[in-house]
């Protein structure tokens, strides 16, 4: 009988040390199972829940109006269902991760109450934030916590490669631990790696997010869907090296201004610049080509710039912005879609869960509304972390894929190479505005790429090559979805001969 290769086993696996990964695990742990995270971040700013500036949503007591607000910012495409799960757990799963486990010292007012802000199409003040960087202060204490649970591992600095799968079921995951890649058996393994923006040349999202946990789920087999709702934050630093200008800004009195000084959302939308997401960032594309530069005035903000926004305040004054005018454009920020999953994360492969920015849980639908995107991820996670443990499904060790090992300095390169060929792709083609021919053209250079890189990596192997490849995969699912659906909806905007001319004749 063979020796069986070194392995590591645990009753959970969970990938991705998010918000969603992290409540994935904590709940997981608190069903007394044995947990392992694995993460690929070095750090906790290497995940996007570390950049999440505005604040977390709640329902403030009042779980219908948060779900007409969600439905409304979908342009009714979200699944009313999947909007009940969340709008009506979302305060106690706040209530019970972030305020009781955590204590997170969310901002309040001289009288002790909580400073519950309003972003663009919440019709109310409830979202709970600290300062403008939310995100960091609920992950360094969430992973601290983590790192002190005595049936929790957090194990850093670890890609996973490939999911291991045998007759139809998932069973764990290949990571890049040794050369010819270390197998982790799990009773239930949980994808929680996040989103895309590594495959467009302008995002908010850290590099790492390359749509690792989409594209080893499909290529395993498990279904996807909604992959063409990529949506983009209209108020970005327009520049280099771009930074979010959170949406609380605008909630709280920001407005956007033209090359001529002028406001112009009144022209866009009833509600300004409080309008959904895809509105803004469409009207505020459309002005900078018009006037030439778009700019978010922040003295006209109800309280003082400097005070409110510490955070954002300092990233202007380090790229060399003094006064109250910061130029802006749009930039891609999230993925509403994913890996089909039900209420609980199931995907459609058994033992495989998903939660999180990877994942489809059709609450979003065409058009994601303003801070809800860590909501989702806690709520999802903590169902997800439950349900796991209720399935009882043990460890199994199966016959696992061995990597080739080679000298990673000349992967890198023809990496990076690649890269930006994909990115300049996805962002001319695949961006805010789409039409067929471009999206068809997208999807022809798209394959010829997946084709050098498959290409390539049958010799050599390295963890940015397996980025690249996810990387590759997830742009053409997004390019075959954006193909397939010929509705102009939220963040799938399709320019067509026939809508340009109704928009002229509109215009006369």
């Amino acid at each position: 009988m063979s020796e069986t290769p070194p392995h590591d086993t645990a009753d959970v696996l969970v990938v991705g040390s998010g918000i969603a990964g992290c409540a994935a695990a904590l709940q997981a742990a608190r069903e007394d199972a044995e947990v392992l995270l694995v993460t690929k971040a070095e750090r906790p700013t290497d995940a996007s829940t570390d950049w999440a500036q505005g604040g977390i949503s709640t329902a403030r007591g009042d779980p219908e109006a948060l779900k007409r607000d969600v439905l409304a910012a979908s342009d009714g495409t979200a699944d009313p269902d999947a909007v009940d799960v969340l709008v009506r757990e979302a305060d106690a799963a706040v209530e019970d991760v972030l305020l009781e486990t955590l204590e997170i010292p969310f901002d309040e007012r001289e009288n002790g109450a909580f400073d519950y802000a309003r972003e663009a199409a919440h019709s109310e003040r409830r979202i709970l934030h600290v300062d403008a960087a939310t995100g960091t202060h609920i992950l360094r204490p969430f992973l601290n916590y983590l790192d002190d649970h005595e049936r929790v591992e957090v194990r850093q600095d670890t890609a996973v490669l490939e999911l291991i799968t045998h007759e139809g079921r998932v069973h764990g995951v290949l990571t890049d631990e040794d050369a010819t890649g270390h197998p982790v058996y799990a009773g239930a393994t949980v994808l929680a790696t996040g989103g895309i923006g590594a495959l467009y040349l302008r995002s908010t999202n850290p590099e790492g997010a390359t749509g690792d946990g989409i594209a080893m789920a499909a290529l395993a087999g498990a279904d996807v869907a909604d992959l063409e709702y990529v949506q983009f934050h209209p108020t970005a630093f327009d520049g280099e090296d771009p930074f979010l200008l959170s949406e609380a800004l605008r909630g709280e009195g920001a407005v956007l201004r033209d090359a001529d000084g002028d406001r112009f959302m009144d022209d866009y939308h009833p509600d300004a610049e409080l309008a959904p997401r895809d509105v803004v960032a469409r009207a505020v594309a459309a002005e900078r080509e018009a006037t030439g530069e778009v700019v978010l005035d922040v003295q006209t903000l109800e309280g003082d710039f400097e005070d409110e926004f510490p955070g954002i305040a300092e990233n202007c004054r380090d790229r060399g912005i003094d006064g109250y005018q910061i130029p802006v454009a749009p930039c891609e920020h999230f993925l509403c879609g994913g890996i089909d999953v039900d209420h609980d994360g199931r995907t459609s492969l058994e033992g495989l869960y998903a939660v999180g920015e990877c994942t489809r849980t059709g609450v979003h639908g065409a058009n994601r509304l303003a801070s809800t995107s860590l909501l989702e991820g806690l709520v999802w996670g903590l169902r997800a972390g439950e349900t796991v443990v209720g399935c009882e499904a043990k460890p199994r060790v199966v016959d696992a894929p061995t990597l080739r090992d080679s000298d990673p300095a000349l992967p890198e390169r023809f990496a990076a190479e690649k890269f930006r060929r994909l990115r300049r792709t996805m962002a001319e083609q695949l961006g805010l505005e789409r039409d067929p021919d471009g999206i068809a053209r997208a999807s022809a250079v798209l394959r010829r790429l997946k084709g050098e890189v498959d290409a390539y990596t049958r010799t050599r192997t390295s963890r940015e090559l397996y980025e690249l490849r996810n990387a590759c995969v997830t742009a053409l699912l997004i390019a075959r979805a954006a193909g397939e659906n010929a509705e102009s909806r939220g963040c799938h905007h399709l320019v067509t001969e026939e809508s340009t001319a109704a928009e002229s004749t509109a215009d006369d």
